[in-house]
């Protein structure tokens, strides 16, 4: 008698979901790619307060944004990958995975246009224009810039530890080490970004880089783990497995 595993359907199954853990691993780490380097890229403008009325280095930050963009993309791309499988677990707390993703993104996306907004003004604007009311537009749009970050970045990736965590550590996906880095990381984070809301700390400060760690080391160690080994057997799984076997029979 054939053993379950060797039915054509499970294997299918295995497949697909090797698959989809593929997916997110790689799209978690794209999110590593694009949004470090973008960090050097956009040096010149966020850190140069008179660079809409300088000679500015356009180039730099432009790939800077698209980087950023690219960041966007891949923080949606994790959660739509992931979902299908997670949602098995809990719907409604996947869903609401897929929303802070969706969320982040768009954050992120307002950053890149408020810094894309700089780099137009320097560009078209510095002939004939009153250099004190660039320099506070300039000022002003790299504030929004910033508030994004603190936003986006800075807050939501702890939102998307307590949900996406919860859904990994419960259906045992993946080593329960990795999800518990992501709920020990996120209180620290909203933490850190409340704090900073109310100007009781800044976003680069020890207290920032010590809350955003294990949440930089939770996001990490799963796209690599989902990149080169894939889901752990898990009853959510079997359970896909199970429904897809009765569908064919």
């Amino acid at each position: 008698m054939a053993s379950r595993t060797n039915h054509p359907m499970e294997r299918v199954t295995l497949e697909s979901t090797r698959k989809t853990a593929l997916t997110a691993g790689v799209f978690y780490l794209v999110t590593f790619a694009s949004s470090i380097p973008a960090v050097f890229l956009l040096e010149p403008v966020l850190n140069h307060a008179d660079y809409v009325v300088s000679a500015g280095n356009d180039t730099s930050v432009v790939w800077g944004c698209l980087l950023d963009l690219i960041n966007a993309f891949a923080c949606v791309g994790t959660a739509v990958a992931l979902f299908p499988v997670v949602k098995r677990q809990n719907e409604s707390v996947a869903l609401g995975f897929v929303t802070a993703r969706l969320f982040e993104a768009a954050v992120i996306a307002i950053g890149v246009v408020s810094l894309l907004a700089v780099v137009s003004l320097r560009q078209s604007g510095t002939a004939g224009a009153d250099p004190g009311s660039l320099f506070s537009a300039g000022q002003a749009l790299v504030a929004v810039r910033n508030a994004t970050f603190l936003v986006g970045p800075g807050t939501i990736p702890a939102v998307n530890a307590l949900l996406l965590g919860y859904l990994l550590f419960r259906s045992r996906l993946v080593p329960r080490v990795i999800p518990i880095l992501g709920l020990i990381g996120a209180p620290l984070l909203l933490l850190s970004a409340i704090l900073s809301m109310f100007g009781l700390n800044n976003q680069v400060s020890v207290l920032s880089a010590v809350a955003t760690l294990p949440i930089f080391l939770w996001e990490l160690s799963l796209g690599l783990y989902l990149t080169f080994k894939g889901f752990k057997p898990s009853p959510i799984l079997s359970e896909a497995a199970a429904h897809r076997v009765g569908q064919a029979v």
